[in-house]
């Protein structure tokens, strides 16, 4: 039995994770940015408890996490989408996507560094947006593409704790994704080398290696079906 904390763990692949590994028989606790969804989701995929944690508000994020104990595995799976271009800068929309991917993860690791052990293991979540931007990704391309540093420097800081990234590419069964006309589905599923979209199995199973295998270190694996050589 591992002990494991989900941060971003009320819906889509953060929810997935989270019940997976509370149907495994793990201690687990969620995040979420609303206290009493957090407790919802928990009691419905037979987690601990949910707590509160709003990345985006890094300064309170030691308070939010104080009652958590020792853990085995962290996920930081929380994301925000954000549409915005260069032509059409939202400067309080980018600063906001730059705290909660960047500053807001690197202090839930800072806040529970003394929680972690030589065996614990910590997995970030990006996204193909780093490699294949889009009109509207200036901001989104940019924060992905930093996980990547940041895997890294905490891989050296942290050591012998083990850091990975999963970069999932388009996950067609998702909430966001699913909401998406079936043509748009479609189109992208004729780019995909493998002629299937990835799905919320795939990412979880993906993050579930990172966590288990003791040998896999500062990698960033991407799960999109070869999606990036389309």
């Amino acid at each position: 039995m591992s002990s494991v904390l989900v941060v971003g763990g009320t819906s889509g692949i953060g929810r997935e994770f989270a019940r997976f590994r509370a149907e495994r028989g793990d201690e687990v606790v969620l995040t979420g940015r609303d206290a009493s969804r957090a407790d919802t989701v928990a009691k419905e995929i037979g987690a601990l408890r949910g707590i509160a944690v709003d990345l985006s508000r890094p300064h309170d994020i030691a308070a939010a996490l104080r009652g958590v104990g020792r853990l085995d595995h962290l996920v930081i799976a929380g994301v925000s989408r954000d549409d915005n271009k260069v032509t059409e800068y939202d400067i309080d929309a980018a600063l906001r996507l730059v705290t909660l991917k960047l500053v807001g993860c690197t202090e839930v690791v800072h806040t529970l560094q003394d929680r972690l052990h030589a065996g614990s293991a910590i997995v970030l979540f990006g996204g193909q947006a780093k490699a294949r931007p889009y009109p509207g990704a200036t901001t989104v391309a940019t924060v992905n593409a930093g996980v990547g540093g940041l895997v890294n420097t905490l891989a050296v800081e942290l050591a012998p704790i083990r850091v990975n990234a999963v970069h999932p590419g388009v996950v067609g069964d998702s909430p966001y994704w699913q909401a998406k006309p079936e043509k748009v589905l479609a189109a992208l599923r004729t780019e995909t080398p493998t002629g299937r979209l990835a799905t919320m199995a795939d990412v979880v199973d993906a993050v579930d290696f990172l966590l288990r295998n003791g040998s896999v270190n500062a990698v960033e694996l991407n799960v999109d079906g070869g999606w990036l050589l389309g």
